[in-house]
């Protein structure tokens, strides 16, 4: 059930298997609906048309109308004669959300919440915050709240917990960026209790739900005298949470990730790199090398034929120890295969080796040309490592070329701008990759402000992208970036700044300090900030 609701393309194999488990009633009408919600939410009409079928033929052919025009179908089709059609008004409610979560709000408002059963109308609202929260709309922090209203007045029918980990997710981010800016926390702890236990676990929840305990037990202990007795009544509770959200910190602050490092910082703990691993034998480093598949991988690699040798290495490295994997990491590194090295030194559990992880190629390069056009060289390799794992021939789907992974119509304007030489069979070449790159990286950091986050997201987003998210309440960095609404660019911006907090740490023996280079806020840009660079591109 739980691969079925994760199922991410519609094929006919598991459309078998699915009614398989239904004639056999192991799958339910409430199995089926739930799934077809999921799959409006991911926008996958197929997906949702044979879940539908497997319960309701009839039903299946009036997804169409309601998929493509929801508000038509809202105003004169739908009714609540019984549970189809309430399933049917849902889904439509879910499909007007994704492209106008007011309209969506409205709707709800003025007939569909009443006249729904309690759990559809809450999925409804819910699923109008997610979007909502998406858009960074003010108001979606609002439709969550009546989204849990509803499971409040229903509990025995409607429950948070049956709401998508993603959705959940989208709750989170928008009580982070509620009360303008200021958040509501209790909203943060109530999103991360109800995820799955294997979401919760995740570092970025986890350190939110310790944020939002902190926010709590502070707001608690300042009660005044004069305070509400609900008020009061939160006070005895402030110890316990100050104590379960240290216990959350704790037990992330070791992770080399974002969050790792940003619950080592609220901790107050003095971050160390991990001690260098003993020196390997001579028959780990004769293991390594006589390892038939690691072999055939490099020389694959070597051949040009990079995917299939990546494919040959990942597979070789199962079930290897630590010494194992360090050993293989050492290989990749010593024939400059960066990307080989860096993502099977990750792997490793207990013993860490930062130079293999966080290697600087090219050091002299990247050192004098960054620090030539004041750029700090642990930001600029902070990002190669992310953008190209230092493989100087990269190439992505988009057209993204080199160490910097420059888009070719970028390199232009970059090139023409600093007057230099250039033709596009440059693009791959390390020092122009790297003069193009760093400039472009130099120009948007001096666009916002000296802010690394919303640079590094201009870097892989463009720059009118943070420039609107950064409208609307003033955010502490972590939750401007963690309610990017781009997945990618989320995830690329975290990772930036974790990279570079780390190539600072090892180039100039300074503690890894990740607050210091977030800075403190973000919000809509200072009047009396110099223009906007609007040919930046």
């Amino acid at each position: 059930r739980t691969l079925w609701y994760a199922q991410k393309e519609a094929d006919d194999g598991c459309a078998l298997m699915a009614a398989a488990l239904t004639d056999a009633k192991v799958f339910n009408a409430a199995d089926s609906w739930r799934k077809a919600r999921l799959a409006v939410e991911a926008n996958r009409l197929r997906s949702a048309r044979q879940a539908v079928t497997l319960i309701d033929v009839a039903a299946a052919s009036a997804l169409q109308d309601l998929y493509d025009n929801p508000s038509r179908y809202l105003q004169r089709k739908a009714s609540t004669g019984n549970r189809t059609q309430a399933e049917l008004i849902t889904l439509a409610l879910i499909r007007l959300a994704a492209s106008d979560p007011d309209g969506a709000a409205a709707a709800l408002n003025e007939r569909w919440e009443r006249a729904l059963p309690a759990e559809l109308a809450a999925w409804a609202w819910a699923s109008a915050g997610k979007q909502a929260a998406q858009k960074l709309s003010v108001d979606a922090a609002e439709f969550f709240q009546r989204a849990e209203a509803l499971t409040a007045k229903n509990a025995t029918t409607a429950t948070t917990a049956s709401w998508p980990d993603d959705t959940l997710a989208w709750k989170l981010r928008a009580a982070l960026r509620a009360n303008n800016g200021a958040a509501r926390w209790p909203q943060v702890v109530q999103a991360v209790n109800a995820m799955s236990a294997a979401e919760q676990a995740d570092p970025a929840w986890t350190y939110w739900k310790a944020r939002g305990l902190q926010n709590m037990a502070s707001a608690s202990t300042s009660t005044s005298a004069s305070a509400s007795t609900a008020a009061k009544a939160d006070a005895p509770n402030a110890a316990q949470w100050i104590e379960e959200s240290r216990s959350l910190m704790t037990g992330i602050s070791n992770q080399f990730n974002f969050y790792g490092k940003l619950a080592a910082d609220n901790l107050g703990q003095r971050l160390t790199l991990p001690p260098k691993p003993a020196p390997f034998t001579a028959e780990e480093r004769a293991n390594a090398v006589r390892h038939p598949g690691l072999a055939r991988a490099l020389q694959l690699i070597s051949l040009g034929l990079r995917s299939e040798g990546v494919r040959e290495w990942n597979f070789s490295l199962r079930g290897m120890s630590d010494r194992e994997l360090l050993a293989a990491a050492q290989m990749a590194c010593d024939r400059e295969v960066w990307d080989r090295c860096i993502n099977t030194s990750d792997r490793t559990k207990v013993e860490i080796d930062m130079e293999q992880r966080f290697p600087t190629p090219f050091r002299k390069e990247v050192t004098v040309r960054a620090r030539e056009i004041g750029l700090d060289p642990a930001y600029v390799y902070g990002l190669i490592r992310q953008e190209s794992r230092f493989i100087m021939d990269a190439r992505s789907s988009v057209g993204a070329s080199g160490l910097m992974q420059i888009m070719p119509a970028t390199a232009r304007w970059t090139a023409k701008r600093i007057g230099m030489d250039y033709t596009p069979d440059l693009i791959a070449d390390r020092d122009t990759n790297l003069k193009l790159g760093t400039t472009y990286l130099k120009l948007a950091l001096d666009d916002f402000g000296g802010s690394q986050a919303m640079a590094a997201a201009a870097y892989n987003a463009g720059p009118s992208r943070p420039r609107r998210w950064r409208e609307g309440p003033v955010l502490e960095t972590a939750a401007w970036a963690e309610n990017i609404p781009f997945a990618e660019t989320r995830d690329y911006v975290k990772k930036v700044l974790s990279n570079a907090t780390y190539y600072a740490a090892m180039l100039n023996g300074e503690p890894p300090n990740l607050k210091s280079r977030l800075g403190r806020f973000i919000g809509p840009r200072d009047a009396n900030a110099p223009v906007e660079n609007k040919d930046l591109p």
